[in-house]
């Protein structure tokens, strides 16, 4: 799959390395070195991922990313951050970024990540996925056409929160683990939190549920993990 890059990192010559390992996995690449151009050329290009460094001048990476979010829901944000701070990284996935890796990485590792997040957002040579949607418990996703509905109204998920509720919807009542659901979502990164699943699940019960405090839907099973509520159809 050739994707279009948009690479928002203000070290110039890691920018470069990240340019170079992209070009040469078959995709093209956009590079800017602020958040301010990253929010511009996001806006204007419509790339297919965005890799965003979280320390750029102008404006950081969170705020990118939360202003993005307001009105491209559908583009994949992988972050790189410098910081090993848990609490950090929860923050991004919070504000929708749907991958992060930490500095120092190896392009070998970066461009790993990258695959694993175009393969779970990509599409097929026709331009359309193959899976059919399910339905379960008044939501319905569509891989199709990517697209989620709550009792017949749009929601608007992240790629990761969209890779959660398509794994709980295709299979209602049967538990989920936090590692299995991060699986879907992330691939197998040792690297990666658990708690990163709870955010996620937070987020999509704000979207699906009349009361987010108390879900009727996304339950949570304590001590195992998350499950969805309902029967096909």
């Amino acid at each position: 799959m050739c994707a279009h890059v948009l690479v928002a990192e203000d070290d110039e010559m890691q920018a470069e390395l990240i340019r170079r390992s992209l070009l040469a996995e078959g995709h093209t690449a956009t590079v800017v070195h602020d958040g301010g151009a990253a929010l511009e050329a996001a806006r204007r290009l419509g790339p297919d991922l965005l890799v965003l460094d979280l320390m750029l001048p102008v404006l950081d990476g969170f705020g990118v990313c939360r202003l993005l979010r307001r009105t491209h829901e559908d583009l994949p944000v992988l972050m790189l951050t410098a910081r090993s701070d848990e609490e950090d990284l929860l923050l991004g996935l919070d504000i929708g970024a749907d991958d992060y890796m930490t500095k120092p990485y190896s392009p070998r590792e970066l461009m790993a990540r990258i695959r694993t997040v175009l393969r779970r957002t990509g599409r097929t040579a026709d331009g359309r996925r193959s899976d059919p949607a399910v339905r379960a418990s008044g939501l319905e996703v569509d891989p199709v056409r990517h697209e989620v509905r709550c009792d017949g109204r749009p929601v608007e998920c992240t790629p990761a929160e969209f890779e959660i509720l398509l794994a709980l919807v295709a299979e209602p009542e049967r538990v989920f683990s936090r590692r299995q659901l991060l699986e879907r979502t992330r691939g197998t990164d040792r690297a990666s939190t658990e708690r990163a699943v709870d955010v996620h699940i937070m987020n999509l019960r704000k979207k699906t549920e009349a009361d987010p405090r108390r879900p009727v839907r996304l339950m949570t099973v304590f001590g195992v993990g998350y499950k969805l509520r309902g029967e096909r159809g």
